[in-house]
């Protein structure tokens, strides 16, 4: 199955796509209310993927035009900093150099539905094997006994068949009755 954020490669090249365990990327912050420290967590928008990502390391924070450094390992970052931090993906997430491939090295950052930051990706580590057991692909594991949600689903269901029920609603619920039976 292709799922969003999927990424195709040749199995024959010496280059195949594998997930990244983490990532060094140069990140300029652009639009966040307050101080982003490391252990932020919002979520990258990288190619086609949408994954939330630990910022890790803050390693250098850095003039944003000139690049020249100038703190290493600063404790925080606000608007208008820019900074090489270490990215580490809660979920396998296929990235690459900005240098090697452009449009699997450059990155948004979002929280609170809003773009906060942009980067581009200096150096990848790669996990070895991203593989997952042919027995977790597309189960789910049954649950022993009851869970809260179950119940609040047969509510909700109870709830929607009652605004169907065409005797509810008179003669437009007959309509709309009529035109969902058949």
């Amino acid at each position: 199955d292709i799922h969003r954020g999927d990424v195709a490669s040749d199995l024959s090249s010496n280059d195949i796509a594998r997930g990244a365990s983490s990532f060094d990327a140069h990140v300029i912050i652009m639009n966040h209310p307050g101080k982003i420290y490391p252990g932020y967590n919002p979520v990258i928008d990288c190619h086609t993927a949408h994954v939330a990502c630990q910022f890790s390391k803050l390693k250098t924070k850095m003039d944003r035009r000139t690049g020249v450094v100038t703190e290493e390992n600063p404790e925080f970052l606000k608007n208008g900093d820019a900074c090489i931090a270490e990215l580490i993906p809660s979920k396998p997430l296929c990235v690459e150099t900005f240098n090697e491939y452009p449009p699997l090295g450059r990155f948004a950052v979002r929280d609170m539905k809003q773009t906060i930051a942009v980067g581009v990706i200096k150096s990848v580590e790669k996990k070895m094997d991203t593989k997952k057991p042919a027995s977790d692909t597309h189960h789910h594991k049954k649950m022993k006994g009851k869970h809260p949600a179950d119940e609040k689903d047969r509510k909700i269901d109870s709830s929607v068949s009652k605004k169907l029920d065409p005797d509810a609603h008179g003669e437009k619920g007959k309509q709309l009755g009529h035109h969902i039976t058949q």
